[in-house]
């Protein structure tokens, strides 16, 4: 499984109704399982971005897929990117030529 940190900011909408967020991340997680998926970490942030997560999927298909049906209720939008590990790091690096 692959690792993918995704930061999310939250719409006009979202932060009209932010009182419903815990709930909403209950069922991000439910909905990330079902789809392959884990959501790992979640963590709301000071700055630029609302809140973070550090989640796995199979592939950069379902991981756009899930990120995408969030973002598609309007509460929310979001930057991802795949993250690499320590190991899978090095891994990289010693492949190099």
């Amino acid at each position: 499984m692959s690792t993918y940190i995704t930061l999310w900011e939250f719409t006009e909408q979202g932060a009209a109704t932010i009182r419903d967020s815990p709930d909403r991340i209950d069922d991000i997680t439910e909905h990330f399982e079902e789809m392959g998926g884990e959501l790992r970490e979640f963590y709301m942030l000071l700055g630029q971005y609302d809140t973070i997560t550090i989640s796995e999927f199979p592939d950069d298909e379902t991981a756009a897929q899930a990120v995408l049906s969030v973002t598609e209720q309007g509460n929310v939008t979001a930057e991802t990117s795949t993250a690499f590990s320590r190991e899978e790091t090095r891994a990289i690096i010693d492949g190099l030529e």
